[in-house]
């Protein structure tokens, strides 16, 4: 027997062009008349009649809800009806007790689009699509990254720059979403595709560019930093509408983000630095350039290709992507930047210095001079704090050493102060006393302004071994390891023994002059200086 009407229509239609009788057939299928007529007269069977919907106890009550539908219509956001409400509304007010919570749902999801379709108030959910110039748009946009920093979780921000027409992406990741992570984003952007795209480039409203939207116009009032380095660049820019409705505007980034955090980010990446996970997302940018973007015929990379001549070129002079501050260095010769703390050298308590704030690093002048550079912290309240800038004042303290915990523990976290330090320094104050030991550990510490720090744990190691506890020895042995890494020949060393030794500085100092071939000095021209004796006068 067929296994559908369609079939079963098939099989009559076949055997009636064989010959068999209307009769026949509909022994042979166990069909009535009419079915055989139906068959004979269409190869496709008669849409099955649509049942007329049954009654429920809800029909009575469905001109009440639909009001309150049409109501909501101009009511306020916050203020209208939920399925809850009109539940109760008709239990309470219309004694609707025989109605389920269910029922008046399941009507309510169905009536109100259909309402608000017939008010001319329903929104088409439909995308139109877009063709875009070569060279001509690019979007931009932030996403939030979860990144393991150093062995603790934090969260970073992805910045990405895309060009509309080949899709080629350049990412890039910071410690915060401000002003300067912005410009510096699109700087590395824009050097790294070679060109500024010659039509608009879309933006929603990020408080880094954008100070007030006036309205639900496409018109803003933007930062003034944003507006001078748009105009160095020469970008045209495009706003998209407030809320959701204009993330849909710029869906190409709001995509590309995402599929980079499921494609690269997955699982949580593990890195020491920013500028280490900056270094692998370069790789991956290139990398991705061998992909396809769903049906395209070509790679991202050719069609970035023919894009890339198309670009307008960048501007000769750079432009300075960073804040500048001018705080004043308290007593504790720290400065405060952006509700956090940073050390600079003693020698400035008191003085107006001048701070450029990047996005992930803060360096410090006096003048024109550079006098310290700091990882820019993330959180707020937190404090950086560099051992070398209170050496100084260490050495005319030594006492406080010890108690300054903060910048000992982040001179150990960053590997500047080591385990060979702190042996040396337990040593040293065994044998010369806590003030004098402190003080030849702070001295060890002022030769790291002049000497490599790997030079200086190696010579620091020697003297530990050799018992040599003073700060002239540790500077020999840390000079003698600097010419051994640069092949600097030195005096020949004595046979080495189970012991090590120190040369001393005399020894030294004669060992590196040259060899002196000049005559032994003689007192011989200076007889003629002597009065002779005149013969007459006798010998005293």
């Amino acid at each position: 027997m067929p296994k559908s009407k369609v079939d079963l229509y098939v099989a009559i239609r076949r055997d009636s062009r064989s010959g068999l009788s209307n009769r026949a057939l509909m022994r042979k299928y166990g069909v009535g008349f009419l079915t055989v007529k139906k068959a004979l007269e269409s190869a496709w069977p008669e849409p099955r009649k649509k049942l007329a919907p049954r009654a429920t106890r809800l029909d009575p009550f469905k001109p009440l809800i639909d009001q309150m539908l049409r109501a909501d219509l101009d009511a306020p956001r916050k203020q209208r009806h939920t399925v809850k409400r009109i539940f109760d509304r008709l239990v309470d007010e219309h004694g609707a007790d025989e109605v389920s919570y269910q029922m008046v749902r399941g009507y309510v999801a169905e009536r109100r689009g259909e309402i608000r379709l017939q008010a001319g108030r329903g929104v088409v959910d439909a995308f139109i699509p877009q063709t875009h110039k070569p060279g001509a748009e690019a979007e931009v946009d932030f996403g939030d990254v979860t990144v393991r920093l150093a062995g603790e979780l934090v969260t970073c921000y992805l910045f990405a720059f895309r060009l509309s027409y080949s899709g080629k992406a350049v990412h890039r990741i910071f410690a915060s979403c401000g002003q300067e992570a912005f410009f510096e984003g699109h700087v590395h952007a824009l050097n790294t595709l070679g060109g500024v795209p010659t039509g608009r480039v879309r933006y929603d409203n990020l408080r880094a560019a954008v100070a007030r939207v006036l309205g639900f116009s496409r018109q803003r009032v933007e930062a003034e930093r944003w507006t001078a380095f748009r105009s160095h660049y020469g970008l045209d820019v495009l706003y998209c509408q407030p809320g959701i409705g204009g993330a849909h505007e710029k869906g190409g980034v709001e995509g590309q983000i995402g599929w980079f955090r499921r494609n690269h980010l997955v699982p949580v990446p593990e890195v020491a630095t920013l500028a280490e996970l900056n270094a692998m997302i370069d790789r991956w940018d290139e990398e991705d350039e061998a992909r396809r973007i769903r049906s395209r015929p070509r790679t991202i990379g050719e069609y970035f290709a023919a894009e890339r001549s198309l670009l307008a070129p960048l501007p000769e002079e750079s432009f300075e992507t960073g804040r500048l501050f001018t705080p004043r260095v308290d007593r504790y010769s720290q400065i405060g930047v952006r509700n956090n703390r940073y050390s600079v050298p003693v020698r400035l308590i008191g003085r107006t210095v001048r701070v450029m704030l990047h996005a992930s690093e803060l360096v410090v002048y006096d003048g024109r001079e550079e006098i310290a550079r700091h990882e820019r912290l993330i959180a707020k309240g937190g404090t950086r704090l560099d051992l070398d800038h209170y050496l100084e004042a260490l050495v005319r303290k030594p006492g406080a050493l010890p108690g300054v915990n903060r910048p000992l523990d982040q001179a150990r976290s960053t590997g500047r102060f080591t385990p060979v330090h702190d042996a040396w320094w337990a040593a040293v104050r065994k044998a010369h006393g806590e003030r004098e030991g402190t003080r030849a550990l702070i001295e060890v510490l002022l030769l790291g302004r002049h000497l490599p720090h790997e030079h200086l744990v190696a010579g620091l190691a020697a003297a530990l071994r050799s018992g040599a506890l003073t700060a002239d020895a540790v500077a020999l042995e840390a000079r003698k390891a600097a010419e051994a890494d640069t092949g600097t020949p030195a005096e020949p060393r004595p046979p080495a023994t189970g012991r090590a030794t120190v040369t001393s500085l005399t020894e030294r100092r004669l060992a590196q002059l040259p060899l002196d071939t000049r005559p032994l000095p003689s007192v011989a021209h200076y007889d003629q200086l002597l009065r002779h004796r005149r013969p007459d006068r006798p010998a005293p």
